[in-house]
């Protein structure tokens, strides 16, 4: 079965699974734009190994094309691009309460490209450790990253901003997201940790005041067996405050 063919398989599997009625496309691209889409709305059922193996050879080709970065082993390290590509021990995803990745489909949020990369087998085990319960904001919640090329993916639930400005509680959340996701990555034997920029996209946390409670959190709360922690980012105006703030990295 060739790429073409097994990208059939999967999208065939999942329109059956979702209760779609779509045409397929016929392009390299389309068919994996559509592969993303249906993943996106899956509900977690049972899954046919069959099904997984495909799933996970496509996943694994769209990571070659995107190429795996291993980021160099000191003890802090700025990163633009995207968290799906680095080889570290454990990456940071900004999740939502429920836990299960973003619904919306294609979304550009961070939820959904680790979700997305990571295959439905994530989506299945964070269903199963929620329950159809709700994550309270600033903890942390560990699972393997199946499809990355990370070991581990670390959820944090960061808090909403709606007002102009945080609160001096959504402040002490959002660093409490950082120091649980480092306690986590100790407690699961980690030396490398690459945090997203928690809160500051959909969830709207001021980008300049979020990366300083980062920073001051890391750095007052990581313990000597992470030998390396990358702050990843992806967008040009997180990188440039970042840059200031770390001048050194």
């Amino acid at each position: 079965m060739n790429r073409l063919e097994n990208l059939d398989f999967c999208l065939h599997y999942l329109l059956d699974q979702t209760a779609q009625r779509l045409p397929l496309p016929q392009d390299l691209e389309g068919k994996k734009r559509l592969l993303r889409a249906l993943m996106n709305i899956w509900q977690p059922q049972p899954l046919s190994r069959e099904f997984l193996q495909a799933q996970d050879r496509e996943l694994q080709a769209q990571l070659q094309e995107r190429g795996v970065v291993v980021p160099p082993a000191q003890p802090v390290v700025l990163w633009q691009g995207d968290i799906t590509r680095l080889r570290v021990d454990a990456i940071v995803n900004a999740a939502n309460s429920r836990l299960l990745g973003c619904w919306a489909p294609m979304h550009h949020c961070i939820d959904n490209a680790i979700h997305s990369a990571a295959g439905l087998q994530l989506r299945a085990e964070c269903d199963r450790l929620m329950q159809g319960t709700l994550e309270p904001t600033g903890r942390a919640r560990v699972t393997p990253a199946y499809n990355l090329p990370a070991r581990f993916v670390i959820h944090t639930v960061g808090p909403i901003i709606t007002a102009p400005q945080p609160t001096p509680e959504q402040e002490e959340q959002l660093a409490s997201c950082y120091r649980a996701c480092l306690k986590a990555a100790e407690e699961h034997g980690c030396r490398s940790l690459a945090f997203c920029c928690i809160s500051t996209g959909e969830f709207r946390f001021p980008q300049r005041q979020a990366a300083q409670i980062a920073l001051r959190t890391v750095a007052a709360h990581r313990g000597p067996s992470l030998q390396t922690v990358v702050f990843n980012v992806f967008r040009d105006s997180d990188y440039a405050i970042y840059r200031e703030l770390l001048p050194e990295a």
